[in-house]
């Protein structure tokens, strides 16, 4: 939309998760090309010119869009499988059939998981994509092509391994790539496609996989080669207890330390999972400010623990949510995270005062936000950010007799999403994609899922 064409919203609720999470419970979005131009209490202000649209939205919340911080598209055409293991358990099952993946696998995968996620809400979103089969195709093109396709605004975490199971890792010797290799593809990758103006709406961060999965020199030179390019960092961490025992014998220290020792924790960096942190990982997590990418769900499906997440905040650690891979989280959705995050912190340490609703939005919006490093510009309502945002009908009978709509939104039962805009572009009415085919899609996602059995079932 040109920059001096308005969409007006009024009527709503707003939650802008600003730095004083200010609320309005009657008010209004003035959308003008692709920024939030005004808002507030009341009704929008009279004399706007160029209005292309006004949206009655009296019934609904207007939150900022969802930021997914955490994900693996790929393994969208592999859910339901392996569903009562353990993180290494589940990956040694997994790992056979994953390396068999093609390009033409990974755009449908990519599509479905990005289509689930939009229309439940999510305006910005990310895909650690690390397992690059030898002729397997431009995986990370297809990526994000099926994320431009979409509408959603995107970072892609360009993974990589290179220990495999000669070496003592877990993947298959066929589905890792040399230190050189990973980090050239990388390297061009980032030049390819990573694009850091203000509203970009694809970037590429640099992603060794996890310290079970890669060489000690492909960490280190991972990292000098992002702050070379000038691009963020991710990876995973501390997620099981596994891990710990396995950093611990393999280098001597923990998975904090390791990091540090390999350049891996900075405000550049964000780490999913992180559920196995004492005081002194915390404390150096909030010193350099690396972000966490919490995944309550997949945490709870792997058995892998409780994250710390109170303490995190406490400490001054940014942390947004993560959906995590299809095949630990089968719904794929991201507004489920922000209750599934209130609910299990609330079985640590912490209890009934480990979150509340607001805190819970806020992790799946400005925390999200801050982790990708993209809060100047998203992550909130405010005047002069971009217009991702996001409109949730709470007037049904789902939601009606809840009369605190933040409340509604995080603890009640998933709420419809009538309309979601990124950059200012719709992407959702209610509830449908408008950019892409829900059903072509669901078609596609299910025979290359079924391809994908067959060929990993023949070896």
């Amino acid at each position: 939309m040109a920059a001096d064409r308005r969409i007006v919203i009024e009527n709503c609720s707003i939650a802008t998760v600003d730095a004083h999470d200010t609320e309005y419970p009657s008010g209004y979005v003035v959308i003008a090309g692709n920024r939030i131009e005004s808002l507030g209490a009341g009704r929008a202000p009279e004399g706007l010119e160029n209005v292309d649209r006004r949206i009655d939205a009296t019934g609904h919340l207007v939150t900022p869009g969802l930021v997914n911080t955490h994900h693996h598209y790929y393994q969208w055409i592999t859910r339901g499988l392996a569903t009562d293991h353990n993180l290494f358990n589940w990956l040694v099952a997994l790992y056979p059939t994953w390396a068999r993946i093609d390009e033409q696998m990974v755009y449908a995968a990519a599509q479905g998981s990005l289509a689930m996620m939009a229309r439940g809400g999510v305006t910005t979103a990310m895909d650690h994509h690390y397992v690059f089969p030898a002729g397997s195709g431009d995986l990370s093109g297809a990526i994000i092509r099926a994320a431009r396709e979409t509408g959603v605004r995107f970072t892609l975490a360009r993974g990589s391994m290179d220990r495999s199971e000669k070496d003592g890792g877990l993947p298959p010797d066929f589905a890792v790539e040399t230190l050189e290799g990973a980090l050239a593809a990388t390297e061009a990758t980032v030049k390819e496609h990573h694009d850091s103006s203000f509203g970009a709406m694809t970037q590429v961060a640099v992603a060794p996989c996890s310290p079970f999965s890669v060489s000690t020199e492909l960490l280190r030179e991972g990292a000098e080669l992002a702050r070379r390019l000038g691009v963020r960092l991710h990876t995973h961490g501390s997620e099981t207890v596994e891990e710990e025992q396995f950093c611990k014998e393999l280098f001597g220290m923990g998975p904090t330390d390791y990091f540090e020792s390999t350049g891996w924790l900075g405000e550049d960096v964000w780490m999913a999972h992180c559920v196995h942190m004492n005081d002194s990982d915390i404390a150096a997590f909030a010193r350099t400010k690396t972000g966490v990418a919490h995944c309550p769900s997949s945490n709870a499906r792997l058995a892998a623990g409780i994250a710390r997440v109170p303490d995190m905040l406490a400490a001054g650690v940014p942390v947004g949510l993560g959906v995590d891979g299809t095949a630990s989280n089968e719904s794929g959705e991201l507004h489920t995270e922000l209750r599934n995050a209130l609910l299990i912190n609330r079985l640590g340490a912490h209890r009934e005062a480990a979150l509340n609703a607001r805190q819970a939005l806020r992790l799946g919006t400005y925390g999200g936000a801050q982790v990708l490093g993209r809060a100047a510009e998203t992550g909130s309502l405010e005047a002069g950010k971009l217009a991702d945002l996001v409109l949730w009908k709470l007037d049904t009978l789902a939601h009606a007799s809840i009369a605190d709509p933040v409340t509604a939104l995080v603890l009640g039962a998933a709420a419809p999403v009538t309309a979601s805009f990124v950059n200012g572009r719709q992407i959702v009415e209610n509830g449908r994609l408008l950019h892409v085919d829900e059903d072509a899609i669901a078609r596609s996602t299910r025979e290359q899922a079924r391809r994908l059995a067959r060929i990993a079932a023949q070896g």
